[in-house]
């Protein structure tokens, strides 16, 4: 029998605005950006809310009145979801109904979907405390298994996870990790005890995500029927298919008239078909499934880009001196109690700004291109730039208040 374990990503940034030079030491609101622009946060949150995260909400919470035996897993960031309360409430009850039917996982993440883990552990924890204590509050539940900023992994995150008390955590089925073996087992990580590893079969997940509306694929068009003997040939061969995969695959990169959401209405049913299919939620997953093997990630492994590694968001000059710099500012900013200005530091955090200052304009280069709201790369690093030295003057001065006092 084979496991079907859904899984989706739902996060949206603070984008930060066209921050100019002029604007250090006089504008201290860095994520307001003006109606109309590719940078306006609520409208850019309303537009995917509209097009992908309700109707799709709609459709699963049918097919899970449907079909009894179908369940799936979200992760929700932080900073997703407190734009969701603030901007689109409707969107948000409609992930909380999901939930409500017991039948949806919520995982545990960074809140401000960071790069925490690479520079700052101690952060990178209270990051995730952070989350699970939202999670709670927003669904009242308290999460299980993990999964990383852009399934971002490696041996020592799956054992500081495991001391954290999550029983698995998700990551990228990358061949240059895997070798022979199949991302459609679970596996222990090097140097845990209990910790399972759920690895996203990349090849049947992209398929979906980066490849169904694609009309020069040898497989257009993609229908549930096909997709479905796809899926059920794992069995025999395998215990779990793992279809992971950022939500805005539905309506929003893939668009309504390329026909996902019909795609997506009759999918569970057709995978239903094959007699030893059946659903898993992660952490079902994990008591259920035996770990068949140890594996060895001794380097950062992503689900981005045909390299699998960390170099969209750390790839280049601009990238790495504007993530030493906001994680320089660490203890100093932290020791302020300042809630204003610790919130705005995690919020410059977000791996999105480091994103879109990527400049590999070759392979998918396009897809980069694609998701920046900044009219190039340099102009994103620019303006993250001009905010940290913003964000610096700030520092300083309630550092010169505190001590005068």
């Amino acid at each position: 029998m084979s496991a079907i374990c859904l899984y989706f990503q739902v996060h949206q940034p603070f984008r930060i605005k066209k921050y100019r030079v002029f604007d250090i030491g006089h504008d201290h609101q860095y994520f307001d950006s003006p109606e109309g622009s590719r940078l306006n946060n609520r409208e850019v949150l309303q537009k995917v809310a509209r097009k992908s995260y309700f109707p799709t909400n709609r459709i699963f919470l049918e097919l899970l009145h449907r079909y009894p035996r179908l369940k799936l897993a979200y992760s929700l960031s932080g900073v997703v979801l407190e734009q969701l309360e603030a901007y689109s409430p409707e969107t948000l009850a409609s992930f909380q109904e999901l939930v409500a039917t017991g039948r949806v996982e919520i995982l545990a993440e960074t809140y401000y979907h960071s790069l925490s883990y690479i520079f700052s552990p101690a952060e990178f924890e209270r990051q995730v405390k952070l989350h699970t204590q939202l999670i709670r509050r927003l669904f009242k539940k308290i999460p299980k298994v993990f999964r990383n900023t852009e399934l971002i992994y490696n041996n020592q995150l799956a054992s500081t996870v495991e001391k954290l008390g999550f029983t698995g955590i998700l990551a990228e089925g990358a061949d240059h990790v895997l070798g022979w073996r199949s991302p459609n087992f679970l596996y222990h990580p090097v140097g845990t005890q209990k910790v399972k590893l759920l690895l996203k079969n990349y090849r049947l997940s992209d398929d979906i995500a980066f490849r169904f509306s694609t009309p020069t694929w040898n497989e257009f068009p993609l229908t549930a029927p096909k997709f479905a003997r796809w899926a059920s040939a794992i069995n025999g061969s395998g215990d779990i298919l793992n279809l992971f995969m950022d939500y805005e695959t539905f309506g929003e990169h893939q668009w309504e008239d390329t026909g996902i959401f019909e795609f997506l209405r009759y999918l569970p049913g057709e995978l239903l078909k094959h007699p030893d299919n059946y659903f898993v939620t992660p952490s079902e997953a994990v008591k259920k499934l035996p770990a068949v093997a140890e594996l060895d990630f001794p380097h950062f492994v992503s689900w981005a880009d045909v390299e699998r590694d960390i170099s969209a968001w750390l790839g280049n000059a601009m990238q790495d001196d504007a993530a030493a710099k906001i994680y320089q500012m660490e203890e100093a900013i932290l020791k302020t109690k300042n809630r204003g200005l610790i919130s705005d530091w995690r919020k410059l955090q977000t791996s999105d700004h480091f994103y879109y200052m990527c400049t590999k304009w070759f392979a998918d280069g396009d897809v980069h291109k694609y998701f920046n709201p900044y009219d190039s790369p340099y102009e994103a690093f620019i303006a993250y730039m001009n905010v940290l030295k913003d964000l610096k003057m700030r520092l300083e001065t309630l550092q010169k208040v505190k001590n005068h006092k």
